[in-house]
């Protein structure tokens, strides 16, 4: 019997990178939905390979435009709320791959219809992952995290007892400016910080990496999934990025997970889960482990990883500031509206100011306060002389 599978945001990387995999084993997979925000031309053609019935296309123009299309018996919405009507009987897979914190409501809204849910996304994580879990326990939800680090840390971790684990390494590419000499920071281009050497991303994410964010955040995503403290989880800087993530156990013993820079990987592995599925890859790459080449963060070239020193253990609306903030002000430094260096400087300013600094002891009690903080943070930031 075929799986029933859905595909929230199917036309950005992660959405496509699993289409593709289904389309190399398309008889054992039934689409039941396919969602994406503006590209309709993209679900489209997807849609008519995968012949699937139902999509959500949540820009209001291009809904209307997908409209006019003489589409048969396709179901066409605009908003999530339509789950109900979709999923008359609890589909086997679900991969939530919206972007941005856009992807936090649906997320909640689709896992009561799934067996199993692959995220895919940062920011419903980061901001919203207790509700998250509640929902998982009440509709007895399998969840299978999609990031490699946090993927590569589930594999190694399954069903062991996280007391005997003494430390928890996530590993950091350092990105395009880690050999930049720290007094030639100041004049950083944008074209410099979207230079990643080893993965090819969207703008948002390049940044992040350049300013080593992304890795405060897959922190907060670890401490947060995996239940550990802080202060077991640690970054290393490894430019190779074939090492993923390194678990330190109290007996000695130290698990180290590879793989090639492919998202591929925990993609393919989410949705064949738990069967083994061969999957064609690289041979082991034997200069890579004779040259893996760790080493520590540098603070002064990094500043932002301190921000997880500021972290506290609760779930609280803080994090939704950080987020808030950080989208804020790399979209000013994208649009050249601010340098690179104030990227770390400005988000200091704001995430310790007394305004925003009192959401540490808040805790996120729905979708509804974090929402509303995101946008009131992204409302302030915009509104302050920059």
């Amino acid at each position: 019997m075929k799986k029933k599978i859905a595909i929230l945001g199917s036309t950005g990387s992660i959405g496509k990178t699993l289409v593709e995999i289904i389309k190399k084993d398309k008889k054992k997979f039934d689409i039941v939905l396919l969602t994406a925000d503006k590209n309709y031309k993209e679900i489209l053609k997807q849609t008519k390979y995968f012949n699937v019935k139902n999509l959500i296309i949540t820009n209001e123009k291009s809904f209307r435009e997908l409209k006019k299309k003489k589409l048969g018996k396709i179901n066409i919405f605009n908003n999530y709320n339509s789950f109900n009507n979709i999923f008359k009987k609890r589909i086997d897979y679900v991969m939530s791959s919206i972007s941005g914190i856009d992807g936090l409501e649906p997320t909640l809204k689709i896992i009561k219809h799934t067996k199993k849910i692959a995220i895919a996304n940062k920011e419903a994580i980061i901001c919203g992952w207790h509700l998250i879990k509640n929902d998982l326990r009440k509709y007895k939800t399998k969840f299978v995290p999609v990031d490699s680090e946090h993927f590569s840390i589930n594999y190694s971790i399954n069903d062991i007892n996280l007391n005997h684990i003494e430390s928890i390494y996530l590993t950091a590419s350092g990105g395009p400016l880690k050999d930049l000499p720290l007094n030639k920071f100041k004049n950083i281009k944008v074209s410099d910080a979207l230079k990643h050497p080893n993965w090819k991303m969207g703008k948002k994410i390049s940044i992040d990496s350049a300013t080593m964010m992304n890795k405060v955040f897959e922190i907060i995503e670890a401490h947060k999934i995996f239940n550990i403290p802080y202060k077991k989880l640690k970054i290393l800087v490894h430019p190779k990025s074939y090492v993923h993530a390194i678990v330190k156990f109290n007996d000695g013993m130290i698990k180290v997970i590879a793989h090639d820079t492919n998202m591929k990987i925990p993609i393919h592995n989410s949705i064949y889960s738990p069967e083994i599925k061969s999957l064609k890859t690289k041979k082991i790459d034997i200069n890579k482990l004779n040259n893996l080449n760790f080493t520590n963060v540098n603070y002064k070239k990094f500043p932002l990883v301190r921000i997880i020193a500021k972290l506290s253990e609760i779930n609280s609306l803080y994090e939704t500031v950080i987020v808030a903030t950080n989208d804020e002000l790399v979209k000013k430094f994208l649009q050249k509206k601010i340098n690179y260096q104030d990227i770390s400087k400005k988000m200091y300013k704001f995430i310790t100011s007394k305004k925003f600094i009192k959401y540490k002891h808040i805790k996120a009690k729905s979708v509804d306060k974090i929402i509303e903080l995101n946008n009131y943070v992204r409302f302030k930031i915009n509104n302050i002389s920059i």
